[in-house]
């Protein structure tokens, strides 16, 4: 499936908002860390045009990611595929992408996935490691130039 990535606008918080509360239910359901109003309130308050790209397929709207600066690299957050798009290649694409980046650049990024998140596997294929952990959150870093996935065949750029 065909990708690309466009800046976000401040307009497309609330579809954002929706898709981290559809996107995480079932992980935050089974921490017991499940709340409508917070999944979609969480994310409009840490929300950032400047550092977040909308995936899209077809022309549509089918995902999102932030890239946000941080004193010691980068912060990859809010990266959310929509159900439909989820198990097709393009989540490891834009990451693969992503990391691309923050390679030519010499930077490190660093994330947090939730306990038990499938999730997980994508970012350990693509190099990172876990450098915390707490009960509900795994914190994982990626230094410059770490391994990535072989190439996948799911679309452009």
């Amino acid at each position: 499936m065909d990708w690309v990535l466009r800046s976000a606008r401040t307009a497309d918080i609330e579809t954002i908002a929706e898709l981290r509360a559809t996107v995480l239910r079932p992980d935050l359901e089974r921490l017991e860390r499940f709340d409508p109003h917070r999944a979609r309130q969480r994310l409009r308050d840490s929300f950032s045009a400047a550092h977040t790209s909308v995936i899209e397929t077809a022309g549509a709207f089918a995902g999102c990611v932030t890239l946000r600066p941080a004193a010691d690299g980068r912060w990859l957050e809010h990266f959310y595929l929509a159900p439909r798009c989820q198990g097709r290649g393009i989540g490891s694409a834009v990451l693969g992408h992503l990391l691309e980046l923050t390679d030519a650049e010499d930077t490190t990024v660093r994330l947090d996935v939730l306990r038990g998140s499938p999730a997980r596997r994508l970012y350990e294929r693509h190099g990172f490691t876990v450098e915390d952990e707490d009960p509900i959150d795994v914190f994982m870093v990626r230094h410059p130039g770490g391994r990535r996935a072989s190439a996948d065949a799911c679309g452009a750029r």
